[in-house]
């Protein structure tokens, strides 16, 4: 057989062992555990305080959206926003303060007239933070002194349905989860956002299956960071945030930490949470890829060699094996590299219905992959520039990470 059909040969093993031992990774079915009994707590003691924390930097253009679905929550207990205003300099503050005025006038009559808003600025970030932990870290301080049982930490562009809060809460007491974090839905509205946002998802799936994440003894360990509800207890027994204080990837450190500490995790697909951050091109979808690839990987080149020869193998060579093998006539080649493909398509079929989206998309993930293989080198370029993971004016480099104990 020809160099070429072994590939494809490699390839097409590979995609049946992520067909079948990869957690199922695949399928779209891991989604907020059921509560039961309607608007009943499954626990004794009523519906427990919670106090909703919400870092946001130069966030005017999305707030609207976003932080009146928090405030308008259908909450029976007692619940609160604090909105951490980390050095916005286009007004985030001030407009949450009048979106807060607004709702209030809105429902005056009503019984309800939202939940309590706090606005708080922290100042710049002490050296050894994240700018986003910085923001968590004061507001989450600002929260304990209210004693809530749990914390819901949500990014300032997820929009929230009325329930989201009531079945997030449910989840929690209802199975004795410490965490339990949603992948927002992304917004999928132009072509690049078609065919980039759920290839998004569908990788980060693949990378933490939700089924290991959520067994009883789990083999993954990660969090979706735009919606996390936290127990109190269980942050302070992590040392949360203090203990994440240099991560560029927050979600994923903070899963760590509280499993670490011996909380119980679970990680799903949101129905009522969604993300209203639009990508309408593929420069924007380009940085929010390339900003944190590299640190994905740990800043390292043989990780970055090795990745980048995976995702060929296993992404690349089946259309071209298909393609080529048509050509010059190799058979073994031909076949193999059109089976890995069909496996591939049929796997990504599930998350284009979760997203709502052709299935004709499927047999373009190859293209897709192909970009962020390169947005993932263009990650490591932009690393050793000096440019690192830059978001909204600040750059945190591999050095800066290293030296605070990633």
């Amino acid at each position: 057989m020809s160099t070429l059909a072994w590939f494809a040969i490699a390839s097409l093993a590979a995609w049946l062992w992520l067909l079948l031992g990869q957690g199922f990774f695949w399928r779209t079915d891991q989604r907020l555990p059921p509560v039961g009994g309607g608007r009943s707590v499954p626990a004794e003691g009523g519906w427990p305080r919670v106090v909703v924390v919400v870092p946001a930097r130069d966030e005017a253009a999305v707030l609207p959206l976003s932080l009146p679905s928090l405030l308008a929550q259908d909450y029976p207990g007692e619940a609160e926003v604090i909105l951490v205003d980390d050095g916005s300099t286009d007004g985030t503050g001030e407009l949450a303060h009048e979106l807060a005025g607004g709702l209030r006038e809105r429902r005056g009559s009503e019984p309800r007239g939202g939940l309590p808003l706090t606005v708080v600025s922290p100042g710049e970030p002490e050296p050894g933070w994240t700018g986003k932990l910085w923001a968590l870290r004061h507001g989450i301080a600002l929260a304990r002194a209210r004693e809530p049982e749990f914390l819901l930490l949500t990014d300032a562009d997820i929009a929230h349905e009325p329930d989201s809060l009531r079945l997030l809460v449910g989840a929690a007491r209802a199975n004795g989860l410490d965490l339990v974090s949603q992948m927002a839905r992304l917004r999928v509205a132009s072509r690049w956002e078609r065919l980039v946002v759920p290839a998004f998802v569908y990788f980060f799936a693949q990378l933490y299956p939700f089924r290991w994440i959520n067994r009883a003894r789990p083999l993954a360990t990660a969090a979706a960071g735009g919606c996390v509800l936290l127990r109190t207890e269980t942050a302070v027994a992590a040392g949360v945030p203090d203990a994440i204080r240099h991560a560029v990837i927050d979600d994923v450190s903070l899963a760590r930490a509280v499993r670490g500490a011996g909380g119980r995790i679970w990680l799903g697909l949101a129905e009522r949470v969604d993300s209203i951050r639009p990508y309408p091109g593929l420069a924007e979808l380009w940085r929010m890829v390339s900003r944190s690839a590299y640190a994905q990987l740990r800043y390292s080149p043989l990780v970055l060699a090795g990745t980048v020869a995976g995702l060929a193998v296993v992404y690349l060579v089946p259309p071209v094996a298909l393609a080529a093998g048509g050509l010059t006539g190799d058979a073994a080649a031909a076949w193999a590299g059109g089976a890995a493909w069909a496996v591939m398509a049929g796997t990504y079929v599930p998350m284009l219905r979760y997203y709502r989206q052709p299935l004709w998309l499927a047999p373009l993930l190859p293209f897709t992959a192909l970009l962020y293989l390169l947005m993932t080198v263009d990650s490591a370029v932009q690393h050793y520039r000096g440019r690192g993971s830059a978001w909204k004016g600040r750059t945190y480099t591999g050095n800066y990470v290293s030296r605070h104990g990633e």
